[in-house]
């Protein structure tokens, strides 16, 4: 019986390599077939990555492949799901992802050399236009979850003040999407997430029913 397959898809300015130990804990703990996909978060636009992302989950050969996104990965993986028709079916999680915008980067942008160090696909899909403008139909047909941190370190709070609870470079409020299938927080800040033994518990409960684990 083959295994199901999840894609793991790191944040801006980060390797491939930052998804490591999670994909390791959902393979070892779970028995999900881990895959890391590798992308230029800062020279390349939005719709090349997910392009990008799109030809290596295509390339799985598999029916049924999940995708697990970390901040920025999260934006991409709703931009390949939301411009590639053919994309197999699966369940998305998305780690600490601005999908109702970013208000840090949004003030970093603000900053010659602050657009230089954002690069090209988080302007597009985070600054200029969120997921919440353009990820209606994803959210439509996909169960999505979203996981946030709640521990406020950080380097968004050398750019920004938020309003309510954040993990110190995206706030709560800016995780939520409309239409997200299932939405929790664990005690992270926004790097930890990935690192985070409970948000892994809780990304392997969403793709294997679709809903986080919650005390009765």
């Amino acid at each position: 019986m083959t295994r199901e397959t999840v894609v793991f898809v790191h944040g801006i300015w980060m390797p491939a390599a930052e998804m490591w130990l999670l994909k390791r804990h959902l393979q070892r703990e779970h028995g999900f077939d881990g895959r890391l996909f590798s992308y230029p978060s800062v020279r390349s636009t939005l719709d090349d990555n997910a392009r990008k992302l799109a030809d290596c989950v295509l390339g799985c050969g598999i029916s049924t492949v999940h995708l697990v996104g970390h901040s920025l990965g999260g934006v991409v993986a709703l931009r390949a799901l939301a411009t590639v028709a053919d994309m197999p079916p699966g369940r998305v999680v998305c780690l600490g992802s601005p999908l109702h915008g970013s208000r840090a980067a949004r003030h970093l942008s603000e900053r010659n050399w602050g657009r230089r160090i954002l690069g090209h696909s988080l302007a597009a899909g985070v600054i200029k236009e969120a997921a919440s403008t353009w990820a209606g139909d994803v959210v439509a047909k996909r169960e999505i979850g979203g996981i946030a941190g709640t521990v406020s370190v950080g380097l968004g709070k050398f750019f920004t003040t938020f309003d309510g609870e954040n993990d110190g470079t995206v706030a709560v409020a800016e995780t939520r999407l409309p239409g997200l299938r299932d939405h929790i927080c664990v005690p992270s800040n926004h790097t930890g997430l990935v690192f985070s033994k409970e948000a892994a518990e809780q990304t392997a409960a969403f793709l294997k029913r679709g809903e986080f684990l919650r005390e009765a």
